[in-house]
């Protein structure tokens, strides 16, 4: 019963963020933030509670969070030292790291590193502390979130809900979601399908280009994830530290199309 209330929510959840997509236009980027930020305090409670309802220790022989100690580097990368976050995002951060993820990598250097359809569906995927490595996620998970990471390549099929990257810098990431959040990360460019609008936030030298990663299985996953293929706003992207209407971000721009990657083997 209590799994059967979960995967009601799930949908009533994606319910939510369809209408939110549909009304963006209608709507003041405050009241869009406002609204995304409410969806995304119900996705983190969601997502808790599916991990309080996960059997324990029932997948011991599935790929589970990747750790390599040996490559763990010494020393973390050089960062641009970002502004102070809002009280908003490190109450969101605390939240993401105290959860027991059982799908994803972590601290992982040099390395290509893959999940399929069976291993990823609906699940919780975090990718955490890796660095030069490339991960093909092929499938669709109902959360990704990626966190410090750098020199990173990220290529995911369609997540049924949101994204956040956090943290990272020099990385490539495609991928199509409902929402995209981004938080301090430098130099980073995205390939995405977004249904309702990017938002970044303490972030600078990103660049956006339209979804384009193809793979066995993509249109079914699509399916599965109930995201709309008319719909990508890839270059509508809101930026928290860039308040002024009448002159664009210095903190984004969209990436030329001859410049944009079209062979990702």
């Amino acid at each position: 019963a209590a799994a059967e209330a979960v995967s009601e929510a799930a949908r009533r959840l994606q319910d939510l963020q369809r209408l939110l997509t549909d009304s963006v236009r209608f709507l003041a980027p405050y009241e869009v933030r406002q609204a995304q930020a409410a969806l995304s305090k119900l996705q983190g409670a969601l997502s808790e509670r599916r991990l309080q309802l996960k059997p324990k220790k029932r997948f011991a022989f599935t790929k589970a969070l990747k750790k390599d100690p040996a490559s763990v580097p010494s020393k973390p990368p050089a960062q641009h030292p970002p502004r102070e976050s809002s009280a908003k995002h490190q109450k969101e951060a605390a939240t993401s790291a105290s959860q027991d993820p059982s799908c994803g990598f972590s601290q992982t250097e040099g390395r290509t590193l893959e999940l399929g359809p069976t291993e990823l569906l609906q699940q919780d995927v975090v990718l955490s502390q890796l660095r030069r490595c490339r991960v093909l996620l092929r499938g669709n998970p109902n959360t990704l979130l990626v966190r410090d990471c750098h020199d990173c390549t990220v290529l995911c099929g369609p997540v049924s809900t949101s994204a956040r990257v956090d943290g990272c810098s020099g990385c490539l990431v495609t991928l199509a979601c409902q929402q995209l959040r981004t938080y301090r990360t430098t130099e980073t460019s995205f390939y995405v399908q977004v249904t309702s609008r990017a938002m970044l936030e303490d972030c600078s030298a990103m660049r956006f280009a339209p979804y384009s990663w193809d793979y066995a299985g993509r249109d079914a996953d699509f399916k599965t994830a109930g995201l709309d293929r008319s719909k990508n706003n890839w270059d509508q992207v809101d930026d928290f530290n860039w308040l002024a209407k009448d002159q664009a971000s210095p903190n984004w721009c969209v990436i030329p199309e001859k410049e944009r990657i079209t062979d990702w083997n």
